[in-house]
């Protein structure tokens, strides 16, 4: 590489952080502005270097060009008697006329326009994007409307409503492609496991052939000042052979990543989390049970307010408000220090942050009668505009609760997969009458599970102990990863936690053990 790349690339680095300051974070957030950092850009243009044949001039496209961080790289890693076209689009004249006025006389074509409202020409064999990471409520109807029609004309998906814009820019990429061509795009890991992401699998899978999936390390942040985990996606705009298999990855760089693991097309095409792999093995959902099969799975209450509606001991006392309608919830995870909560005669849990949540069906008008005390908290609440929030506002009792009885298993909510303790995922074993509030995931046993637990009195024991002991791997191969390594869990995913081991916990006598027809976990 010239000492001159070297020196442009430190100026335009210059010009990305001063144009960056003119803007509050929440301007750049809102429209997805992140810019790419210099060794990850260089780092994709060095993988795609490897993917093209040697003789093959480049014609290359960025939709989101930015200040040009892969045009840079472009320009470190191939040689210019090779780069016989570059454009670029950027929609934002903040970057875009500084960009074309620092890139002038290199060749690229700049364009100060929305690359999704583009005529496009399919004649581009490299195309690199980090899309503008705009979420879907941050586009209105009419504009989503005009998204999801256009990028079904271009790629013949039509993507959900709930799908950000990097999705419609991957779709309408397609009509720009020359047959052959290569594209790597650098978007949010999310689509892989998520509903909306569905359509850009399915695209990914039948319109083009996919070649390799790179998942970042998310305690590796690559954008530091957005919170998402990151994924390089290459594929070849031409039909998938027959047997195809892709190329997973995970951590390290694109060249030399820590783990790698090929899979099928057949088998993505039957796996709903794509970001099992390349840690986990290929599974068949229809022959192993998961903990569906054993108990319904529940978020806990979201209260509208807990600092209202949850209150300690002390402050039901100090405002003279009656017991009788409030009911023990567990405190959040980072207050409860241990796995198993016992309880006190009256039912409440035997620890030391003691919290009560306000739930009655009593009217206003009975608790006026009844509970002057209380009515005038209501009253206190409605004062701080507590009766029009969202949730309070669509319930049948502004203050009125889900009904979210004891769970016997609850299991937090968010983790981290770098713990000391190797658990990203906390579950807690309850014998209070504590319900939990939206931190947690609430585990009721099916009916047969029941039973089962009524014929052996050690077994809810058992089953808890053995959840504790599930590795780290199983988990968060279900759940969602953020930047930073946040994890989360929602109710269907951890609904899908391979569960044999529960088979094996069981009486040989059992008629889930005997059977093994897993459909008996779900009826009455």
């Amino acid at each position: 590489m010239s000492r001159t790349i070297e020196a442009k690339e430190h100026d335009r680095l210059a010009m990305q952080a001063a144009l960056d300051a003119e803007k509050t974070q929440p301007e750049r957030n809102r429209l997805g502005q992140f810019a790419t950092p210099t060794a990850l850009a260089e780092d994709v243009l060095q993988y795609a270097e490897s993917l093209l044949p040697p003789a093959v001039k480049v014609q290359f496209l960025d939709p989101a060009i930015g200040t040009g961080s892969f045009y840079s790289a472009l320009l470190k890693v191939f040689p210019k008697k090779r780069i016989a076209e570059a454009l670029g689009f950027e929609l934002d004249p903040h970057y875009g006329k500084p960009a074309t006025h620092f890139w002038k006389d290199t060749g690229l074509a700049l364009k100060l326009a929305d690359f999704t409202q583009a005529t496009p020409s399919p004649r581009f064999n490299l195309m690199i994007c980090n899309p503008p990471y705009v979420r879907h409520h941050h586009l209105h109807n009419g504009e989503k409307t005009r998204l999801q029609l256009r990028t079904q004309q271009a790629s013949g998906i039509k993507m959900s409503g709930l799908a950000g814009l990097y999705c419609h820019f991957l779709g309408l990429s397609h009509a720009w492609m020359a047959e052959g061509g290569i594209a790597g795009w650098l978007i949010p890991s999310e689509f892989m496991d998520v509903n909306y992401g569905q359509a850009v699998k399915r695209y990914l899978l039948d319109r083009v052939t996919l070649l390799h999936i790179h998942r970042f390390d998310p305690n590796d942040v690559q954008f530091a000042d957005a919170l998402v985990s990151s994924a390089v996606v290459w594929f070849k705009n031409e039909s998938p052979p027959p047997d195809h298999k892709v190329n997973f990855t995970f951590g390290g760089t694109l060249l030399h990543p820590k783990l790698s693991r090929l899979v099928s097309t057949r088998a993505l095409g039957r796996e709903p989390k794509w970001t099992r792999f390349p840690v986990s093995d290929i599974r068949s959902r229809e022959t192993v049970p998961t903990l569906a099969d054993f108990f319904e799975i529940k978020r806990g209450i979201a209260t509208g307010d807990n600092s209202f509606f949850i209150l300690s001991e002390e402050e039901i006392a100090a405002r003279s408000l009656p017991r009788e309608v409030f009911t023990p919830i567990l405190p959040s995870p980072r207050y409860l220090q241990q796995d198993e909560v016992r309880t006190r005669k009256d039912g409440s849990p035997d620890i030391d942050r003691r919290l009560f949540l306000l739930d009655t069906k009593l009217s206003e008008e009975e608790i006026c009668k009844r509970f002057p005390a209380l009515y005038a908290y209501l009253e206190e609440g409605k004062t701080q505009g507590l009766h029009e929030r969202y949730l309070c506002k669509h319930r049948s009792l502004w203050y009125g609760q889900e009904n979210r009885p004891p769970a016997p298993i609850v299991c937090t909510y968010l983790g981290r997969g770098d713990t000391k303790s190797g658990r990203p995922f906390r579950f807690i074993l309850n014998s209070s009458r504590a319900t939990v509030a939206n931190v947690y995931l609430a585990l009721y046993p099916t009916p047969l599970m029941a039973r089962e637990m009524t014929r052996d009195s050690k077994l809810l024991r058992k089953v808890w102990d053995a959840l504790n002991k599930l590795s780290a791997g199983t988990l968060l191969g279900e759940g969602r990863v953020y930047g930073g390594g946040l994890h989360k869990l929602e109710p269907r995913e951890l609904s899908n936690v391979p569960a044999a081991f529960i088979l094996d916990l069981l009486p040989q006598n059992s008629i889930p053990r005997r059977s093994r027809q897993l459909g008996l976990f779900a009826e009455a």
